[in-house]
């Protein structure tokens, strides 16, 4: 028991690396040492090392990770000068880490552990093999597959039997889907939710399986309805177009599992459906919403994204709007009887819209809105976030700008620009975009500060991601379901239900329901529609990323005065507009592991 109890605390706090000398060993000294695997104990501080090495994308230890997409723009220094992708973005060839997982794997069946535990954890270093693999396929492509094989040369042998060719991206997928398929028939894993869902289940099994087959079937069907399909010679890019269906079909039935078990729901436990979504995303007590998490944990092991995120009005620490949300991601949200979430901003006849308070203007707008982003007159900490640009006012019957350093005031004490901004220049820690992100920061007290950071976890999988899927699936198979599926999530977000589902329906309601949460690359990846949104054109309102500046009437005695109105513009710190290449769809393969390892193929669009 005392040994269970080790166990959960390592995983609870695997995200950071810890300070003991253990954890601080090379992975490769850490896991060849045989003494460890001696010792139970030491297994399950190996596994937790594991967990912890097992992350990519974007990160809440990395702001910056967030600005890359349709979601954020840079607010802290100079403009960004991200033009196109770089060919390498989150992508990853870990396999010192598969090594170490095939060392862990191997010292555990040969343990003394009881054979109960050893399935278990055998389940998990399996599950964590699987998802290393899966975020290396969905960047490159087909690799090599190893299996259990521990990969390392002694004098003598023939070096080519190192030099595995790269698998099919369909064996690829097939591996992580089969692997899936095996922790969950053999009962390897438990179906009781783990601590601070920090530790895989079965259901997190399920859920990585649907994911993968739902990428697979994509890729199947889009990738071969392009002009000029994306594949190799022999297959290593490029899964066959009937091969879709099945993928779809697995991908349908593992969610189906997920919501039969019924360990997991939709949360909505709150009234207010804006609070009720960031709760379900970001707090971690009675939640019961998500499968899998990165955890974090006072003291010690915690992260700075509210440090570097949070509104300088609010501010406990330095820092603040290292990123923030953009108005391409604001207007994703549909209102509640308007799938046009476009904000109105002026009359038909180009006068502006004046609304008597800022927050009007997103009034009825999609509940998730409020839990994602902190909009303009919204509550942070059960304060108003003033977000305020300059002031308009009339001369010669045409409406000036008047701003001013963040904070000032005019004589009377009225604001001309909001401590908050924002602003159109390089001023450090500054909002940029007129909006702050909420989903993700924290609101208990002094999780602001560098001393004691934040525990906010970052979701790997939810339920929500189980029903989209499924309805995505169920879609493209014309299975009924679909409608039923969507609809959980629209109604949970307080929009009107839909009558039918296309895949536009699909592609929207992901977008606002995971925004942040590491899948709107991915999903327009796999689709194959990131090159449309993002073409480098300057009049594509999708490439282009725009900000929302707010500005108060000034004009006393006027009707208007004391109003709020609205301007679209083009980000100060985006000046170019997102260019996706046809290459983009998979990193380049390193000339450094083609010298190694001369059986590696290169993928297309790559000279």
């Amino acid at each position: 028991m005392k040994r269970y109890k080790l166990f959960l605390l390592l995983a609870i706090l695997l995200p950071i690396t810890s300070c003991s000398d253990f954890l601080d060993r090379e992975p490769d000294q850490l896991l060849s040492d045989e003494a460890v695997f001696n010792d139970p104990k030491m297994i399950k501080s190996a596994l937790a090392n594991i967990y912890g090495r097992a992350r990519w994308g974007q990160k809440l230890e990395d702001s910056k990770s967030f600005i890359y997409l349709d979601e954020a723009c840079l607010s802290n220094g100079g403009p960004d000068q991200t033009n196109e992708f770089a060919n390498d973005l989150w992508r990853i060839y870990p396999y010192t880490l598969i090594r170490n997982i095939n060392q862990l794997l191997r010292s555990i069946r040969n343990s003394d552990l009881e054979t109960s535990e050893k399935v278990q954890l055998e389940g998990e270093v399996r599950f964590l093999r699987a998802w290393t693999y899966f975020n290396m396929i969905r960047g490159l492509g087909g690799i090599p597959l190893v299996g259990d094989q521990i990969m390392e040369y002694t004098p003598g042998m023939d070096i080519e039997t190192l030099r595995l060719p790269r698998s099919t991206e369909e064996e690829s997928y097939n591996y992580v889907i089969n692997e899936c398929t095996a922790i969950v028939d053999n009962n390897m894993l438990p179906e009781a939710p783990s601590i601070n869902a920090a530790r895989a289940t079965k259901w997190a099994a399920l859920a990585l399986k649907a994911r993968a087959a739902i990428y697979a079937a994509s890729i199947a069907k889009y990738n071969n309805l392009m002009e000029a399909p994306i594949r190799t010679d022999k297959n290593e890019i490029g899964i066959d177009a009937h091969k879709a269906k099945g993928y779809y079909e697995t991908a349908l039935k593992a969610c189906r599992e997920v919501i039969k078990g019924g360990k997991y729901q939709l949360q909505e436990t709150e009234a207010d459906k804006g609070v009720n979504f960031y709760n379900a995303v970001t707090i971690k007590e009675n939640n019961v919403e998500v499968i899998w998490a990165v955890d974090y944990k006072y003291p010690g092991l915690t992260h700075q994204f509210t440090t570097s995120n949070i509104m300088i009005s609010a501010k406990e620490d330095q820092g603040g709007s290292v990123m923030t949300p953009i108005l391409n991601l604001v207007e994703a949200f549909e209102y509640a009887n308007d799938r046009d979430g476009s904000i109105k901003t002026h009359a038909n006849d180009g006068d502006y819209i004046y609304y008597d308070k800022a927050e009007d203007a997103f009034a009825q707008k999609d509940a998730r809105l409020y839990g994602t982003v902190i909009y303009p007159g919204a509550k942070f900490k059960g304060k108003e976030v003033i977000f305020q640009a300059g002031r308009k006012y009339l001369e010669n019957g045409a409406w000036k700008t008047e701003t001013s350093t963040c904070g000032t005031t005019d004589e009377a004490g009225n604001t001309i620009t909001a401590l908050n901004g924002p602003v159109e220049n390089s001023d450090n820690n500054i909002n940029k975009s007129g909006f702050n992100i909420r989903k993700f920061l924290d609101e208990t007290a002094s999780a602001g500060t560098i001393s004691r950071g934040s525990e906010v976890w970052y979701v790997q999988f939810r339920y929500a991601e189980i029903l989209l899927t499924a309805a995505e699936a169920a879609m493209e198979l014309n299975d009924p379901s679909a409608l039923g599926y969507i609809n959980q999530v629209r109604s949970r977000a307080g929009i009107q239900p839909l009558e039918s589902v296309t895949l536009n329906d699909i592609i929207r309601e992901r977008r606002v329901e995971f925004a942040f949460e590491n899948q709107r690359y991915w999903d327009l990846k796999r689709w194959r529609i990131a090159h449309k949104l993002w073409d480098g054109d300057e009049n594509n309102s999708d490439a282009v990323q725009y900000v929302l500046f707010p500005y108060v009437i000034h004009q006393p005695g006027d009707p208007r005065d004391g109003k709020w109105v609205f301007e679209k513009k083009k980000a100060y710190m985006a000046p170019y507009p997102r260019n996706f290449q046809l290459r983009n769809y998979y990193n380049f393969i390193d000339q450094g592991w083609i010298n190694n390892n001369p059986n590696l193929t290169k993928n297309p669009l790559y000279k």
